[in-house]
This record gives C-alpha cells, structure tokens and sequence, in this order.
C-alpha cells in the first residue's frame, strides 16, 4: 500500500507559475513509477506527466509540454510538478498516482494503482 498526498495547488493569474508536491509513504517509493494528471469539472481525468522509478526517463501531455517538468527526490519520497506559464485551461484538480514496477510510460489512469486526493489549481485569465 501506498498513500500520497499532494500539496502546493492554489490560485494563480495566467502566465504564473506552481509547484505540486506529492509525498509518498508506505511502500518503497523509489519502486514505482509515477504520474501527475488533471480533472477539470465536467471533464475526463487527463495524463500530464509520468517519471520512471529513477527520474531518467519523463514524458508528458501534448498541452503541457515545455510548460512543465515532472521531478523526483527518491531521498525525500517527493514527486514534484513544475508548472511555468500557466493557462486558464490548467485549471483542474491535479492528482498524482503511482505504479509498481520499472515500466514508465504510462499515459491511462488505469494503469496507476494508487492515487492522492487531489489538489486544485485555478488559473485567472
């Protein structure tokens, strides 16, 4: 079992910037990989961003790409999202999720078997 939590959502005016944290405890972190999402209110939960179990390997949604980074500090059991340039549209409640194993490029939420509660990004245009 795995519990995360995110933290670092808030209001923010367009072009600004966040950082999401999400901390990990339970099993050992550096076992999974990790993903961020995003659901926006009448919407499907949307991939953002996925790291291996290492951090060499990234990958990321075609809306948010050279807009955000995707990080982790397997000391700190940390999975980070940098977000820059942010848009009315990255309005949504984030999520981040977790999934055992080596293999990384994992784009569905299915895929992931643990996630966080969530935490809301709104963007003022």
């Amino acid at each position: 079992q795995v519990q995360l939590v995110e933290s670092g959502g808030g209001l923010v005016q367009a072009g600004g910037s966040l950082r999401l944290s999400c901390a990990a405890s339970g099993r050992t972190f550096s076992n999974y990989a990790m993903g961020w999402f995003r659901q926006a209110p009448g919407k499907a939960r949307e991939f953002v961003a996925a790291i291996s179990w290492s951090g060499s390997r990234t990958y990321y949604g075609d809306s948010v790409k050279g807009r955000f980074t995707i990080s982790r500090d397997n000391a700190k059991n940390t999975v980070y999202l940098q977000m820059y340039g942010l848009k009315p549209e990255d309005t949504a409640v984030y999520y981040c999720a977790a999934a055992p194993g080596s293999y990384s490029a994992r784009y569905s939420p299915g895929e992931y078997d643990y996630w966080g509660q969530g935490t809301q990004v709104t963007v003022s245009s």
